[in-house]
């Protein structure tokens, strides 16, 4: 944990339920309200990688929440987008670049730049022989040959908005997904001399802006989609077929549980093991829920099979879950995940694996806090 002082407030214990999660630690990840925009971790889940809207990312054990260190001093503009590979850390920004870092000495190691008017709004690794590197780039995808950062494609004429996502298929790496402001989904294929006209598979209209996609279902055939208008759907994307539109999800998901209403949906978390996916939804005081989603045969957001209540006090902004993995992180200690939110906390919470079923979870009656003063400078992010 950051040597900063603290104090613990007690806070008033939730009673028993078998839909709450345990409240482990909280962490201020700086002096001031400055919010966290994504947690990440590394393969091996001896770190994990948080952005900052003061353009930094620090670094913290998952298992412990010690911290261990920071790149910084880099970005002069927004941090949209941080991944692991290995050891190294890269990350975009809106200031035009993409940058690694070595997270054993947090020194940056390589830069690519998209250019000097250019916003990097996401970024993926794949096509053959992983050695593309794909980002968006306002509304252009644009290709490097990352092992020696020579720019070998642009791609201009799919988008007519900013980029908002875009990702290799796993294990078809020469397949790409794109997401826009502008409502579509595109689907690429990466092989030979990449361009609109040959390369260019299918589109797929949402129909409004695009915030968060990902990949779902057997063979990863399946994509699920989140709006910046609070709707869900599921998509075939080899077959560009919709299998299920909640354009009602954010309403589905409040009526399915009693705190409050549903104010905005985080991301979604899809399970391989149990084909199982999840529409993870908040409230503006900091509460969230873990909402399955069926849309194999019907339509429904079920309700909320794990919440997440006295951590934050403010929106949500990443879920990293950790017990749904098999990972050294969550080992012994009955983690059951890590969030961030505009609060600039960093909260970690614990399944009570002692309960006689695993759908029971216990609460806390401690929440740690800063006792510095905090500054009012926050910045909306795009």
């Amino acid at each position: 944990m950051e040597d900063i002082n603290m104090d613990v407030e007690e806070a008033s214990p939730i009673p028993r339920n078998p839909n709450r999660v345990a409240l482990k630690n909280s962490i201020q990840t700086n002096f001031g309200d400055d919010y966290v925009f994504q947690i990440v971790h590394k393969d091996d889940w001896t770190s994990m990688a948080v952005s900052l809207s003061t353009n930094t990312v620090k670094l913290y054990s998952p298992s412990t929440g010690q911290f261990i260190g920071e790149c910084s001093k880099r970005h002069n503009s927004t941090i949209n987008e941080i991944m692991f590979s290995g050891d190294i850390l890269h990350s975009c920004s809106s200031d035009g670049t993409i940058r690694a870092w070595d997270t054993r000495s947090f020194q940056e190691i390589s830069c690519i730049s998209a250019g000097p008017s250019e916003e990097v709004f996401c970024f993926s690794f794949g096509g053959v022989g992983d050695s593309l590197l794909a980002a968006g780039c306002k509304s252009q995808i644009l290709f490097w040959d990352w092992r020696n950062k020579k720019q070998v494609a642009c791609l201009q004429e799919s988008h007519m908005d900013d980029v908002t996502q875009i990702h290799f298929v796993p294990e078809n790496q020469n397949k790409l997904v794109s997401a826009s402001v502008d409502g579509l989904m595109c689907i690429f294929d990466t092989s030979g001399q990449i361009n609109d006209d040959d390369h260019l598979e299918s589109v797929i209209n949402v129909g409004t802006s695009i915030g968060k996609v990902g990949f779902c279902g057997n063979r990863n055939h399946k994509l699920w989609c989140l709006t910046h208008i609070e709707t869900l759907s599921v998509w075939d994307w080899p077959d560009s077929r919709l299998e299920a539109n909640f354009e009602d999800a954010r309403p589905m998901a409040s009526n399915s549980w009693t705190p409050e209403p549903v104010d905005y949906f985080v991301d979604c978390h899809y399970s391989h093991e149990d084909d199982s996916l999840w529409v993870i939804g908040g409230t503006n005081n900091g509460t969230l829920g873990y909402f399955p989603v069926k849309y194999n045969g019907g339509r429904e957001i079920l309700g909320p099979e794990a919440v997440l209540h006295g951590g934050h006090t403010g929106i949500i902004r990443s879920v990293l879950p950790v017990s749904s993995t098999k990972s050294p992180a969550s080992q012994g200690q009955g983690i059951f995940g890590w969030t961030g939110g505009e609060d600039g906390r960093l909260c970690c919470w614990l399944s009570d694996e002692a309960c006689d079923t695993n759908r029971s979870w216990i609460s806390s009656t401690l929440v740690v806090k800063t006792t510095k003063s905090l500054r009012r400078n926050r910045r909306k992010p795009y």
